[in-house]
């Protein structure tokens, strides 16, 4: 149930510009078809020791000189992949497909370039207001 929500608020934040987060908090919550009550955790640090050994947990696999998003593959982690378009089909198999390649490679570390472009969000089929 993640990934809707995630898309849901994303998709309001991003490309629509909301920055009004509890109403784009609640309209992604009933998007995403969870429970309402749900946003007392915007405010709330109940989860906050959780969320923190979560992001330990990444940082313990990958190092603690990179960000996020961390990717653990085949008992190897990198940061990344960070990508203005996510690709689709044959494309997403390709960029799994060397993930997999520099995981299977002693001695890799890190590829990296200047960013020239921002995310690229793909239309939605519905409007958010």
């Amino acid at each position: 149930m993640i990934k809707p929500l995630l898309d849901a608020m994303g998709s309001r934040i991003h490309p629509a510009g909301e920055e009004d987060y509890p109403k784009v908090i609640a309209a992604a919550l009933a998007e995403a078809g969870l429970p309402a009550d749900l946003i007392r955790f915007a405010e709330s640090t109940e989860v906050d020791d959780d969320l923190r050994a979560s992001h330990q947990r990444a940082m313990d696999l990958v190092g603690d000189d990179v960000g996020t998003p961390v990717i653990s593959v085949e008992g190897v982690a990198f940061f990344g992949p960070v990508i203005s378009q996510a690709p689709k089909g044959s494309d997403a198999g390709r960029l799994w497909d060397g993930c997999l390649l520099v995981a299977g490679t002693p001695g890799f570390f890190e590829l990296k370039r200047t960013r020239t472009t921002g995310p690229t969000f793909p239309i939605h089929d519905r409007p958010h207001p």
